[in-house]
């Protein structure tokens, strides 16, 4: 690594050029039930969030497994083991980080993969950081492979080796760093190289929320942001939510500016249907892309299958879009299948939109039926 990197280095936002992944994250912020947060999210999660495990909602695994490695830590006056955090967007690993900070009485530094191009700019970090100090990584799979090696060393050893200069008279100078906690947190943990996985004392797969969970987290949310809401109409914001805390505080959000405008300002089950349904969410959290997108599977090709790029321009949506923004749910919900000869609609996506399949995809979706029957 050489330090001077660092000189020439383009600020971190304007690093960020990937027009592949800007497209995503544009349609993603258009849709009330993605779990990516926009700036709204953030300003509001920031006074939802637990201060510590205690109040943190779900994920009862993880708790108790990361409660014990804090609990040794503090007994024995040392900083915590590094700690990587795996999931879908929206699911607490944020938080989780803030409240391991909490837990163990130290500051807190947050920076991302994609911000880290150069090793210089995590030379940067490393090097102005606390004894004790969280050093929070989001998307850390997104980091560049020359910082991610300077990383290996800092991890293990708490030191770093600074190249000054350059050629033949460039010399190293290793720099001791205080000991710290990396957090790490990525939606890829496959993407992560082992030598990277195997510095983690302590990992953790955040899953996805029950319904009976997300209630808990809404109630939670509704006391904090001084909403009435009953039982009832809380299951139904939950029953909505595809498992994730963030977009059930969005719903919320959006229910309880409905119930403001519309009604007395208290969300019932009745005002929480009428508030989503102006908001295009159906009862199993699917908008209008992802009807979009069965309705074309459906009712263009029979339940297909259907090739990626063709399911795209009948949708009238970027390939990527529909790739990576819809089909992830429609796969986890059941509705939607890859498979080699391209998507296939289930009979819960005919069930779901009301159809009738043909009867060549009750035979086997689109496949030949052996009998001939």
């Amino acid at each position: 690594m050489n330090w001077d990197d660092t000189t020439d280095a383009a600020p971190a936002a304007e690093r960020l050029v990937d027009p592949a992944a800007e497209r995503l994250v544009d349609s993603a912020a258009e849709r009330l039930v993605d779990s990516v947060a926009d700036r709204e999210d953030q300003a509001v999660e920031a006074a939802l969030r637990p201060k510590d495990l205690n109040e943190f909602i779900g994920q009862e695994k993880v708790r108790e497994q990361l409660d014990l490695v804090l609990r040794a830590a503090r007994a024995r006056g040392a900083t915590a083991d590094h700690v990587l955090l795996s999931g879908a967007p929206g699911l607490g690993k944020t938080t989780l980080s803030m409240i391991i900070a909490a837990e163990m009485g130290a500051p807190i530094r947050i920076t991302s993969g994609p911000a880290i191009q150069h090793a210089g700019d995590l030379a940067a970090i490393l090097s102005s950081l606390q004894e004790g100090e969280v050093l929070f990584l989001d998307e850390i799979h997104r980091m560049s492979r020359p910082a991610e090696e300077m990383l290996y060393m800092a991890m293990e050893d708490f030191r770093v080796d600074v190249i000054v200069g350059k050629g033949p008279g460039a010399t190293a100078i290793p720099l001791e760093l205080p000991p710290f906690t990396l957090v790490g947190a990525t939606t890829r943990a496959g993407l992560l190289p082992p030598p990277l996985r195997d510095r983690f004392g302590f990992t953790a797969h955040m899953e996805f929320y029950e319904p009976a969970e997300l209630e808990r987290v809404i109630h939670r949310s509704a006391r904090l942001l001084d909403v009435e809401i009953e039982p009832e109409g809380a299951a139904e914001i939950a029953g909505r939510s595809r498992g994730t805390p963030r977009i059930a505080n969005r719903l919320l959000r959006r229910v309880r500016d409905y119930a403001q405008v519309k009604a007395d300002g208290v969300i019932t089950r009745e005002i929480a249907r009428a508030a989503l349904a102006v908001y295009e969410v159906d009862s199993r959290g699917l908008d209008r892309l992802d009807r979009a997108v069965l309705e074309a599977l459906l009712k263009l090709f029979g339940g297909g299958p259907v090739g990626l790029s063709t399911l795209a321009v009948a949708v009238g949506e970027e390939r990527e879009t529909v790739e990576e923004v819809a089909e992830p749910f429609l796969v986890r919900e059941g509705l939607l299948a890859r498979t080699p000869r391209g998507r296939i609609a289930t009979p819960a996506a005919w069930a779901h939109l009301g159809l009738t399949p043909p009867r060549s995809a009750t035979a086997g979706n689109g496949q030949q039926d052996l009998f001939g029957a």
